[in-house]
């Protein structure tokens, strides 16, 4: 098996090649953290287009990234060669040929140059914005591009025709990836590497899922042994991050409350929002909220991890280097196999809820957690049409029974949620289950409609 080329981003791709068919000019941004394929998706989107120039720009000086881009769009447009090297002069020149131009990296150009946002919106507004030219720009740095290029304050503001965050791949589509048919490893491969496309193509195919695990991960010379120091790194610069790096432990290993994050990393529960929302910036974590509530009005909240290769790295790696050098060949037998089971149930909640839409099809005003005093539901989704879906996962070896359903129905009928049209709402209940489900709860759903079961292999399918 073969990972494939390039996996869908269908519309993405439809948005990037529609706008550079248009006859109007369009500033579009693409962002997203480091290895979700933006570099990819971009070129996938040009490959069949003659007048495209593709430059990545790199951490240089102004003149010699300004030679480079002369240098590769000259190819493509040989004019560039008797234009002067300056932004304006070279997009100008760009804009009467109607060119669609692609600055890769263009935190790089930014660092470098902090002028170059002025520049760009100066040509933008007295000369590209008649032409039919298409200008995008790619960044990993999360920071620069919403500050620099998104922003209020940005003097590009405004300007932009379509911006795209680009996503990890779904399931569906990350599964291609996956070197196995069998449902519960799929899930458990979802689980470590999730949906990340340059983690996905470092599998090897013809290893197992605890192979690639102890190969590319739990190894030192593992491809993704460093690979969220790195990014860390990366975005907070040459500063020491070890504060974020305890938070991300703290809540990779269970802590999911503020004042729990706060007590095990040792930061002032007052500090504790603005690393928090510098980790969010990053879609690394996620803040959750019982989903009936008001975003802007509750004071509940619970965080996790969003990436879950950072989730398995900091409870299996970050601090644990030494002993896993010692076990060697072993340290995935000793050091993961005994507690992976219990480190895949909340992966299995979020899995669970992603594939809500496609299990219970129906428009769903939310989906998420719900939690209030000692109730619980792992899966919650608020369909458009009144019907409140509430759900159990169990990623345990026993299989979920008749007593499971009875407490998931006195979770539901806790929540307080009144439909659109201000009815009662009507009540559908999920069980997901790893192991399966004994006879009496097959045929308790067998006897009832508003009763559904799920295993692996119906979610993945």
């Amino acid at each position: 098996m073969n990972p494939p080329r390039f996996v869908n981003r269908e519309q993405e791709l439809d948005t990037l090649q529609s706008r550079f068919r248009s006859d109007t000019a369009d500033l579009i941004v693409i962002y997203g953290r480091r290895r979700l394929g933006k570099s990819a998706l971009v070129r996938e989107a040009i490959r069949d287009t003659d007048d495209a120039v593709y430059w990545q720009a790199t951490e240089e000086t102004p003149e010699v990234q300004l030679a480079n881009f002369v240098e590769t769009a000259s190819e493509t447009f040989p004019l560039l060669d008797d234009i002067q090297r300056d932004w304006e002069a070279l997009l100008r020149a760009l804009g009467r040929e109607n060119a669609v131009v692609v600055l890769d990296e263009f935190p790089y150009l930014v660092q470098s140059d902090e002028a170059l946002p002025s520049k760009i919106q100066r040509v933008w507004d007295l000369h590209l914005e008649d032409t039919a030219m298409t200008l995008v720009l790619v960044g990993s740095s999360i920071s620069v591009m919403e500050e620099k290029v998104l922003g209020g304050g940005s003097p590009l503001y405004g300007r932009r025709t379509a911006a795209i965050d680009l996503p990890p791949l779904s399931l569906e589509n990350a599964r291609r990836f996956y070197p196995t048919d069998d449902p519960d490893t799929i899930l458990r491969y979802r689980g470590v590497f999730g949906g990340t496309p340059y983690y996905l193509r470092a599998l090897t195919p013809s290893a197992s899922l605890p192979a690639n695990i102890q190969s590319h991960v739990l190894s030192e010379h593992g491809v993704l042994h460093n690979e969220p120091e790195f990014l860390l790194r990366t975005e907070f610069g040459i500063r020491e991050p070890q504060t974020y790096y305890t938070i991300l432990r703290a809540i990779a290993t269970g802590k999911r409350e503020a004042n729990e994050i706060a007590n095990f990393a040792g930061v002032d529960s007052n500090t504790l929002g603005s690393y928090l929302s510098k980790l969010r910036r990053l879609r690394l974590v996620e803040r959750d909220i019982p989903v009936t509530a008001d975003p802007n009005a509750t004071r509940k909240s619970r965080y996790r991890l969003n990436e879950p290769l950072f989730r398995f790295w900091f409870r299996y790696v970050y601090g644990q280097e030494g002993t896993l050098v010692q076990l060697g060949d072993d340290a995935y037998e000793r050091s993961v196999e005994p507690s992976f089971s219990d480190y895949m149930g909340s992966m299995f909640e979020i899995i669970c809820q992603e594939a809500l839409p496609s299990l219970i099809p129906k428009a769903y005003q939310g989906i998420g957690y719900w939690w209030h005093r000692q109730h619980e539901l792992d899966v919650v989704g608020l369909g458009s049409d009144g019907t409140l879906v509430a759900g159990e996962c169990k990623y345990t070896s026993r299989e979920m029974n008749e007593g499971d359903l009875a407490d998931l129905e006195r979770s539901a009928a806790q929540v307080r949620w009144t439909p659109e049209n201000g009815t009662e709402p009507a009540y559908h209940y999920c069980c997901f289950c790893r192991s399966g489900f004994s006879d009496g709860l097959r045929a308790t759903a067998d006897e009832r409609d508003d009763v559904s079961l799920f295993t692996p292999a119906e979610i993945v399918s």
